[in-house]
């Protein structure tokens, strides 16, 4: 932070000439209240702090054995029976990499999937699985709270909608009081800032009413994210008991904020409660398949991570309350020694905030049954993959922090777990490459070889087909795991309601996402491994704006996206075929998703036609939330008003005549 700030900002506040001038914020304009300064000091992970109180936590380790517990059981299984599969005579060194990496991406699977079934439990008995109560909205809210939209490059008549809708529902509720809306904006340039800032003008008078409506742009946006929601901790922080953090294509219930607020309220040791947004307002094939899978697959999965994190829980980056003096105690960042992308500004933010939060004694909760919690998603792979690319970054400099003295079991599991979710695609790749090579072996089209024991015969490796079918299938099994599960509770649902036709429905799409993940599975896996192998060689990432627009690709960008994962499937489909059909079929999943990766992501990146929109409607897309519905239209009204000159200072109505 600057050591020298002057605190009398420009705008609707005079310059004080005592003051030491400090250039915060952009032109050309700027509305921000009365400085209300907190201390927010960079952590040593490695040092060991006070903690606000030692928690007590007996019982936590029954749900967290049985997850990993039961993984384990089931990955020795697994190894054992790819053991007796591969070792004739002895086992040869090309067959014990493949048992080690197949092992090890099996295990991967194996503790999401068991995460899964434990959180559909609670749920088949009609239970909540949070781990903080979430309070009536109606109880009375004595704290203030403020709404935060870190942006960049956003558009700002959509954020504009979606703040105004949320602030009228605060109203309605007779909360609006409790509530103040901040836009920290770190967009690049005049052009830009510009228009965000007559919008955002617009929307602070139409609004005052009832919700004051604060806009600042950054002159540096320094640490990026984490940097701009730390600049406001150690400027306006002071003047408010929480904060809720919401993205650019974020949008919440009034009552869910109230419920938010009302439960870091009633809990002093509470700091951060993530909901667990659902995805909605696709219009992409893809946007509907991840709508779909959130929706129907996520609350088993959601469920279950709240079930065995307990007060102890991950936090992804918005759309969740933060107890503002614990994250200003507790969560400062520091710049990491050497270079990017280990080094430098950390990138994850969100998954070392709540381990530092967790360090310092504070809960991170988790409130997957609250609803009212929605977001956006980016409309093809192209832009997933852009987006993954810096995730990934992100997640794998953590492995500059995990092995830190101070932080807890917990943290270092999110940690690493974290880390592992992008290593474990290389994992993946390697297993297929290296099975190829046994393949080959098996057909002795690559010359035998003898273990470094001297042996009088080579050591060929024969593979039972009947005994490798049946763990495939067990391994699928354990796959789709989460999927039948969901697939389960929709039926459910459907009963309770006497929809039959709901329940056709629901089956029919966890069927056509489960064949387009099976061949966009492939895709990640590729662009991920790439990914890791670019960041361990030390290539930054970047930071480009979010597109949530319309995203079609023309096909000719689709298939120049996918030139490398459609060569890396012929390659490997012709070896397949030239070992055997049958490794063929065996591989057809993968080598089709390679294959295909052009005319997928091009499909996926257009308009959902209607029997997708039918097979793969959510609860959200069929019996739509108010909210959701007023932001839209609110949107489209500041999006005319916007594109009409004048129209920013016409009233909402003549705009929309």
């Amino acid at each position: 932070m600057d050591e020298a700030v002057n605190e009398n900002f420009k705008g609707d506040f005079p310059l004080d000439p005592a003051q030491p001038v400090v250039a915060r914020d952009a032109g050309p304009w700027s509305h921000l209240p009365a400085a209300a300064p907190l201390d927010m000091p960079e952590q040593d992970f490695s040092a060991k702090i006070a903690r606000i109180a030692e928690p007590r936590r007996r019982g936590y380790w029954v749900p967290r054995t049985a997850i990993f517990a039961g993984a384990a059981a089931l990955t020795a299984a697994f190894a054992h029976e790819l053991f007796s599969i591969l070792a004739f005579v002895m086992i040869t060194p090309v067959q014990f990499l493949f048992l080690i990496l197949s092992t090890i991406a099996f295990g991967w699977i194996a503790i999401g999937s068991l995460s899964a079934a434990l959180g559909f439990l609670p749920l088949f008995a009609g239970e909540r699985a949070d781990t903080i109560t979430p309070p009536q909205p109606t109880e009375p809210l004595n704290t203030r709270v403020a709404l935060l939209f870190p942006v960049y490059h956003e558009e700002p008549t959509r954020i504009a909608g979606a703040i105004e809708a949320m602030a009228r529902e605060l109203d309605g509720l007779g909360r609006a009081r409790n509530f103040d809306v901040f836009i920290l904006s770190d967009t690049r340039g005049d052009d830009d800032g510009g228009r965000e800032a007559d919008v955002y003008r617009a929307l602070t008078q139409e609004i005052a009413p009832f919700v004051s409506v604060y806009y600042r742009r950054r002159m540096q946006n320094t640490a990026r994210k984490a940097g701009n929601i730390a600049d406001w901790v150690s400027r306006f922080g002071g003047g408010y008991e929480s904060f809720i953090i919401l993205d650019g294509d974020s949008v919440m219930d009034g009552r869910t904020l109230v419920s938010l607020a009302l439960a870091m309220e009633a809990d002093p040791k509470a700091g951060l409660i993530q909901t667990v947004p659902r995805i909605v307002g696709g219009e992409t094939l893809l946007q509907r398949l991840q709508q779909f899978a959130c929706n129907t697959y996520g609350p088993a999965v959601s469920s279950g991570l709240a079930f065995w994190h307990r007060d102890q829980g991950n936090y992804w980056g918005h759309n969740a309350i933060i107890r503002t003096a614990a994250f200003a105690s507790a969560a400062g960042l520091p710049d990491l020694p050497g270079r990017k992308p280990f080094g430098g500004h950390i990138m994850s933010h969100d998954f070392v905030e709540a381990v530092l939060l967790q360090r310092a004694g504070y809960g991170v909760h988790m409130m997957p049954s609250l609803e009212g919690s929605y977001e956006g998603m980016p409309p093809n792979i192209v832009d997933i993959v852009a987006r993954d690319r810096r995730w990934a970054q992100g997640n794998l400099q953590h492995l500059a922090i995990v092995s830190q003295s101070g932080l807890t079991p917990m943290g270092r599991l999110h940690l690493g777990m974290g880390a592992t979710s992008y290593l474990i695609s290389a994992v993946w790749a390697l297993s297929l490459v290296v099975g190829i090579i046994l393949a080959l072996q098996g057909q002795q089209m690559i010359p035998s070889y003898f273990r470094d024991a001297k042996t009088l015969f080579p050591i060929w490796p024969i593979i039972d087909p009947g005994a490798a079918l049946r763990l495939f299938l067990a391994t699928l099994v354990v796959v789709l795991l989460p999927k039948f599960l969901g697939l389960f509770l929709a039926w459910k649902e459907a009963r309770a309601r006497h929809d039959l036709l709901g329940a056709v429905r629901v089956t029919v799409g966890v069927f056509v996402e489960t064949i387009y993940s099976m061949l966009i599975a492939p895709i990640f896996m590729v662009t991920q491994t790439v990914a890791s192998a670019e960041i361990l060689a030390g290539l930054d990432s970047g930071w480009k704006p979010q597109n949530r627009n319309d995203g079609a690709l023309s096909f000719d960008d689709a298939m120049w996206f996918a030139r490398w994962h459609t060569l890396i499937g012929l390659i490997a489909g012709g070896i397949a075929w030239t070992v055997s059909p049958g490794l063929l079929m065996w591989m057809a999943p993968v080598i089709l998703g390679l294959v295909l990766a052009g005319p997928v992501s091009w499909i996926t990146s257009l308009r959902a036609g209607p029997l997708e929109r039918w097979a793969l409607a959510t609860n959200v897309d069929l019996s739509p939330p108010s909210v959701l519905i007023d932001a839209g239209h609110r949107s489209n009204t500041w999006a005319r008003r916007a594109a009409t000159p004048g129209g920013l200072n016409a009233e909402p109505e003549a705009a929309a005549a």
